[in-house]
């Protein structure tokens, strides 16, 4: 049971069966830089059917509990679902920067001393147990959530929240199966409320620079983009375990299939994947690397090779006909991204300070939820990733190229949507929350 203390006023009183260790940074950043201008974001996603009338379905009185919620709002209220290390040292901290559009209203987890303590740092009056979270959902104190539990726990905690008629900002992978994900789309739908897939890099200048320079042909005919992203996993870490979700191309090869197809502004139709372990008792559920190909329109090709058991390295390069682009690093929020432009024998580096990369997805979804606008990144675009992991998986099975069979995005990250505040010290981590590498 969690306990309550002497700020909070909405404690559990069942004790949660849900168990693991979650995803989440936290950590309160000081002073937030003042306010800016959001981007304006496109009315309606390219794969949203129907009006949002025709959408309410079996959830209808749920949709319109949480527009009626948010229509005189001015500020969003979350809760976070999940209190690991991710939430410590990024999530939390991150809605100092947000106050424009956004507040953090309600912490759910099942250890105590986090409650209590994370709490007491962040002036957080709503705590309760996962068991619980159904009543706080209830309870009109949040109107979205901000899930970020191991992804075998992303389904069931989205549909909770939206039939509470709660918006959903959701780590990804967005779900372990195209299954999970495509329900997590339907019953947001059904409820009329926003679902959006935490890739922070779609707000990150960097990337959205490189995405950039490729499609306007400054870098020629796209032929080819390589990415190499590995780290030495802890010992004993969520990320280790095949039953929540874990591996590496869950964990950090999404990152490199995400930005493939930003870069080449399309979606693989063949792709071919190996997996190779040593004998180490973090890998006895999953690999430790794993090497992909992956076949683009206009003979265009991606290769990645993922690993839980190699030194630090997160980069890719996109190379064309005139040029290439390196990004190193590449996908890393704890410190700034840095990119190489060489165009025939000239050569341009830029370098970007750290940054917070939390703020903006809230900034930005919570001007969606206010705008009543379809986020990018969508459910569409989580399934899409998830739907390359699954064809991969059954390449590595049988051995053949495997075909993912994907419907073309018409929308994609754009310039528009970079939003940036200043990088952040992390916080004092609470409750036995190591970090996810040796």
């Amino acid at each position: 049971m969690a306990t309550r203390t002497s700020t909070p006023r909405w404690a559990p009183t069942r004790k949660a069966a849900a168990q693991g260790s979650s995803r989440a940074p936290g950590r309160r950043s000081g002073k937030a830089q003042r306010a800016v201008p959001l981007p304006l974001v496109a009315a309606n996603d390219d794969e949203s059917t129907g009006s949002s009338a025709s959408r309410r379905g079996l959830g209808r009185s749920a949709g319109r509990r949480a527009t009626e919620s948010v229509a005189s709002a001015k500020k969003i209220r979350y809760a976070v679902i999940g209190l690991g290390h991710i939430a410590q040292v990024a999530i939390l901290p991150a809605f100092a920067q947000a106050q424009q559009n956004s507040t953090l209203a309600a912490l759910i987890s099942d250890d105590p001393e986090k409650l209590r303590k994370l709490s007491r740092r962040y002036g957080v009056r709503h705590i309760c147990s996962y068991d619980d979270a159904d009543a706080l959902f209830d309870s009109g104190e949040v109107d979205a959530v901000y899930v970020t539990l191991p992804n075998s726990m992303h389904r069931e905690y989205t549909e909770r929240a939206a039939r509470a008629g709660l918006h959903v900002l959701c780590e990804k992978p967005m779900a372990v199966t195209s299954e999970d994900c495509a329900q997590m789309i339907e019953v947001t739908r059904q409820n009329n409320v926003k679902l959006m897939i935490a890739y922070r890099l779609h707000f990150e200048r960097g990337n959205l620079e490189a995405a950039e320079m490729a499609h306007s042909g400054t870098l020629g005919d796209l032929r080819f983009f390589s990415s190499n992203f590995s780290m030495q996993v802890a010992p004993e870490n969520f990320r280790s375990s095949r039953r929540i979700g874990g591996g590496p191309l869950y964990d950090i090869g999404i990152y490199c299939i995400n930005a493939a197809r930003a870069a080449f502004a399309a979606e693989p139709t063949e792709v071919l994947a190996t997996a190779l372990t040593r004998r180490d008792q973090r890998f006895k559920e999953i690999p430790e690397t794993v090497a992909v190909v992956m076949k683009f329109p206009q003979e265009r090709i991606a290769s990645f090779t993922c690993s839980f058991g190699g030194a630090d390295r997160s980069a890719y390069e996109i190379v064309g006909t005139k040029g290439s682009i390196t990004l190193d690093p590449a996908y890393e929020y704890a410190q700034g991204v840095e990119y190489v432009l060489r165009l025939g024998k000239r050569k341009r580096a830029k370098r970007y300070e750290k940054s917070d990369q939390f703020a903006p997805e809230l900034l930005y979804f919570s001007d969606c939820i206010l705008r009543d606008s379809e986020p990018e990144p969508s459910g569409e675009e989580g399934i899409a990733d998830v739907r390359v992991i699954e064809a991969l998986n059954r390449s590595i099975e049988t051995g053949r190229w495997v075909s993912p069979e994907l419907p073309q995005r018409r929308r994609r990250p754009t310039l528009r949507q970079e939003i940036r505040r200043p990088g952040i010290q992390p916080p004092p981590l609470v409750g036995g929350v190591h970090s996810a590498t040796m």
